[in-house]
């Protein structure tokens, strides 16, 4: 019944398999042979997540000799299983590049581990197909990284800006211009911040992101949870999201959170400091009027969440190795519909309000 889904089988020493399950919070990854529908490929395979590395059903990294980089969610606190392909489908549909999913049955050494979600990495690779030139990669890896001078924990100065932030692509300067545009981000105000805004940030691509975010209520996804890097024909930062599951009415344990948990404004300090200045307020507002309009509607998503459903029942119905019921799962379309529902009167309402 699985068989409407693609196939990734794991072939994998079993002591090695063993020592990574084991181990939640270790970082080893161990040779591995990855069968899919083309070829075989010699892989090293590891365990990649946060808090779900506790789970019973791990998510897994699969590298591969060619350099590419696949990353397996077993998206365990979703019932739906698509709330981060469908997030990151949204933010595709309206010009935020973001990495592609595809749903797929799993076996490890003969043993089916069901469902499981492969969001491409963002990554040299990510660039190159989509034909983007970029001098830099820096991935938001927690909430320090939410364009502040204050630790959000101590509230103290931090120790460095660049804290939050794990340097993934760059030559020398990448840390220290980075540090300097948040520096000088928070320092200035009207028109210089205007000005220096302007010239360091594709704003925007920026707001548009903020809208995606917003939209689909990734309470996580603005502190952290999303890769920044420069264009290389002007210098420009640009914004891509990452880790969507706690999107869509439920948080990232899967919990029901309420279609109001994010507000129209979203959240960080590099957002606080660009709605000081009315164009980026009317830009924002006009941006979010439009995706209502357009792009965040029942008509436009109710057919892409049918089709993901169609395709993932069966598979979903055979696998065991899933925290929510197979009737949960069935109810989860009309808990998206009811949210898409609310959360457009409630942005309606919140944009009405604002000045």
């Amino acid at each position: 019944m699985a068989a409407a889904l693609p196939v990734r089988t794991i072939r994998i020493n079993d002591a090695d398999l063993q020592e990574i399950k084991g181990n939640a919070w270790g970082q080893a990854f161990k040779p591995a042979d990855l069968e899919r529908e083309d070829a075989t490929y010699k892989v090293t395979f590891g365990l990649r997540g946060g808090h779900t590395r506790n789970y019973s059903k791990k998510s897994y990294e699969v590298r591969l000799e060619d350099g590419r980089t696949l990353h397996w969610n077993a998206e365990y606190d979703d019932p739906s299983m698509i709330r981060n392909a469908l997030s990151f489908h949204f933010f595709n549909e309206i010009g935020v590049p973001s990495p592609r999913t595809n749903h797929f049955w799993l076996i490890i050494n003969g043993n089916p581990q069901g469902v499981y979600l492969e969001i491409e990495a963002v990554d040299s690779l990510f660039f190159k197909k989509r034909n983007i030139r970029n001098r830099s990669l820096l991935y938001a890896v927690n909430d320090s990284a939410n364009f502040s001078l204050i630790d959000p924990i101590t509230k103290d100065k931090k120790p460095s800006i660049f804290d939050g932030y794990e340097l993934k692509q760059g030559k020398t300067g990448t840390k220290s211009r980075l540090v300097s545009f948040v520096r000088n981000s928070n320092r200035l105000s009207g028109a210089k911040l205007s000005r220096h805004t302007a010239s360091k940030l594709d704003v925007s691509q920026y707001l548009l992101w903020l809208a995606g975010a917003v939209l689909t209520g990734n309470y996580d996804g603005f502190d952290q949870n999303y890769a920044l890097y420069e264009l290389q024909s002007n210098g420009k930062y640009r914004i891509i999201p990452w880790d969507y599951e706690g999107t869509w009415g439920r948080n990232c344990y899967g919990k029901p959170c309420g279609s109001d948990l994010v507000r129209l404004q979203g959240y960080n300090t590099l957002t606080e400091k660009l709605f000081t200045l009315p164009a980026c307020r009317r830009k924002y507002k006009s941006i979010v009027r439009n995706l209502l309009q357009h792009s965040f509607t029942i008509e436009k998503l109710e057919p892409v969440i049918s089709s993901m459903y169609e395709r993932l029942s069966p598979a979903i119905r055979s696998d065991y190795t899933r925290k929510a019921s197979y009737d949960t799962f069935l109810s989860e379309p009309a808990f998206f519909r009811t949210y898409i529902e609310e959360r457009r009167a409630i942005l309606k309402r919140s944009l009405q309000k604002w000045g």
